[in-house]
């Protein structure tokens, strides 16, 4: 008889142990929660999601907001975009919202959308709701030298049709700042610029600055205008400067090169002396040589020796006049 007990006991523990496995790998109360809220499901298709790591719910749930919105969605393709790495949830509220707001927007362009990296739930927002962008102050030169800084706001819609390989914000901002800093240097004198900055606006988003990005440029706003330095006066007075140590440096080469050209004078009328001095020094040789050959007498030498005094005193008397001169 206690056999008997301990046999049902464990069949009845085996099938106890069975069920709580079942339902734990089974989610059946899912199943039910899909069937009763019109999502055809299978439990095999559930239980497919566990042998291939998917939480059930994270696809199921998404599947029931969907049919609860009127929007027909395959659970094979909810699935395959989350094996994907897509966002299911945000992905289904895009859809939703862009059905709302009788937006076009086809389950296979969410998600790639989504996969490409985007906030697709956002994208539908900003393309119902524009968004503002505001630039940071930009510094553009008027033609008569003035700076002017300028702030803009940039009010875009998203596109959807671009949103897959469009550019961003970061776009949208330097092609703004571009033609902020071209149209403003076109302007004669930054007097125009600050009695009309509305033509910098329209300037500006006549240019087509939203081709190839994301997001379409509904209106551009000039938020402030203020002046800034007189770059063109700074850029005289540098160039000025900037003259002036040229002609400075200029001055200094010639001033060296006077300098080199009276060294090399004075060495050359110290060489001058030099010979001088040399040949002056060879003289009596000349003349002893000269008395000992006969070819100058001794009459010839006294009359040269009597020259040479009269003309040492003729430079004596004519120094000391000039000194007087001087002294007078």
């Amino acid at each position: 008889m206690d056999g008997k007990i301990m046999f049902t006991f464990g069949i009845a523990l085996i099938i106890i142990i069975f069920v709580i496995i079942f339902f734990t790998f089974v989610p059946v109360g899912l199943w039910i929660t899909a069937f009763f809220s019109g999502v055809k499901v299978k439990i095999s298709t559930l239980i497919g999601m566990r042998l291939r790591r998917v939480v059930p719910s994270r696809i199921v749930n998404p599947m029931i907001k969907a049919t609860k919105a009127g929007l027909i969605l395959h659970i094979d393709e909810v699935e395959a975009h989350h094996l994907a790495g897509g966002n299911v949830n945000t992905l289904v509220d895009a859809l939703i919202a862009a059905q709302r707001a009788n937006i076009p927007l086809e389950f296979e362009r969410a998600a790639a959308i989504d996969l490409a990296g985007r906030n697709v739930l956002e994208a539908v927002q900003v393309s119902v709701n524009p968004k503002v962008i505001e630039t940071p102050q930009i510094a553009a030169v008027a033609k008569d030298g003035i700076e002017v800084i300028v702030k803009a706001r940039v009010t875009v819609r998203a596109n959807i049709e671009r949103l897959v390989g469009g550019a961003g914000e970061e776009t949208i901002i330097a092609r703004v700042g571009e033609g902020i800093v071209t149209t403003v240097g076109s302007s004669n004198s930054h007097k125009d610029v600050l009695e009309n900055p509305d033509s910098i606006s329209k300037t500006v988003l006549d240019k087509g600055l939203d081709s190839g990005t994301a997001f379409e440029i509904l209106s551009i706003d000039i938020a402030d205008v203020d002046v800034g330095r007189n770059i063109g006066a700074k850029l005289l007075m540098d160039q000025a400067e900037a003259d002036k140590r040229i002609a400075e440096a200029k001055a200094e080469e010639r001033r060296a090169m006077a300098v080199a050209k009276e060294q090399e004078m004075k060495a050359e009328v110290q060489s001058m002396r030099a010979k001088v001095v040399e040949s002056e020094s060879e003289v009596p040789l000349a003349l002893a040589s000269a008395l000992k050959e006969g070819k100058l007498g001794v009459m010839d030498y006294y009359n040269m020796k009597n020259i040479l005094a009269d003309t040492d005193m003729r430079s004596s008397i004519s120094k000391i006049a000039d000194d007087e001169k001087s002294t007078k």
